[in-house]
């Protein structure tokens, strides 16, 4: 993504200055880089400013209610860095061990950066994509013709590593990511795509309310809780016992 509307903020100023079009390009770059903005609208709420606080304190010291010429250079950087990820490193062929790795790159990309966290990641891939590390769809065992005649949200039904469903969130992913997932679900198969996804909805809580630092962070790990970020406790005990097997390995 490249910055264009937040480039002709000539001073610092503060972001409820912004203009509507500025926003929303400041809520979507937030949202790539894993910052929980809520809707992307253009409107100044209290999750947008604590996006923007909580990245002025993560990359960019200052005010944390101001946005000028160096804060938005150091926002293009991080977005330059995490746009090699979501444009073409993973392939349909890609293998396990190639898709382990860029999981690991992309959550710290994204501020997934404990080795707990990371162990969690990789064994709900496992777990979600029946071993295979490869986005999936929902019943992947059964026939288009059995989901288009069973699953009320067709054709938004489940894709990718940790499945979405819903026209409402892929229309949410669509405003986050740039690209039309509403009159193109299956772009959610793209294993870059669902990579994004996959981390983002850990870090901000986007899959269940849950994010993964409500359960896993420097002072308790629990991976059998942890689970609550994805689907409930459906399978938490054998997802919780690859989570430990993962962190004995990085």
């Amino acid at each position: 993504m490249k910055l264009i509307e937040l480039l002709s903020v000539p001073d610092a100023r503060p972001i409820d200055q912004l203009t509507e079009n500025q926003l929303k390009e400041l809520q979507r770059a937030l949202s790539l880089l894993g910052y929980p903005v809520g809707d992307i609208d253009g409107l100044i709420g209290v999750r947008t400013r604590t996006a923007w606080t909580e990245f002025k304190t993560d990359v960019f010291q200052g005010n944390p209610t101001l946005i000028g010429k160096g804060s938005v250079q150091a926002l293009q950087e991080k977005l330059d860095a995490l746009s090699t990820q979501l444009t073409g490193i993973l392939t349909d062929d890609s293998t396990k061990e190639d898709v382990i790795i860029s999981i690991k790159r992309e959550c710290k990309a994204q501020g997934i950066g404990l080795n707990s966290q990371i162990a969690y990641v990789l064994a709900t891939t496992e777990w979600e994509s029946a071993q295979t590390f490869r986005p999936v769809r929902e019943a992947f065992w059964l026939s288009e013709e059995w989901r288009r005649n069973n699953l009320r949200y067709y054709p938004y039904y489940g894709r990718g590593y940790v499945q979405i469903t819903w026209k409402d969130n892929y229309k949410k992913f669509s405003e986050i990511l740039g690209i039309d997932l509403v009159n193109n679900p299956d772009q959610a198969m793209n294993p870059n795509i669902a990579l994004f996804i996959l981390v983002y909805g850990f870090k901000t809580g986007a899959f269940t309310g849950r994010s993964i630092t409500d359960h896993i962070t420097h002072q308790s790990v629990d991976f059998f809780n942890a689970r609550r970020c994805i689907n409930g406790l459906d399978k938490a005990s054998q997802i919780k016992l690859l989570a430990e097997k993962y962190l004995a390995q990085i």
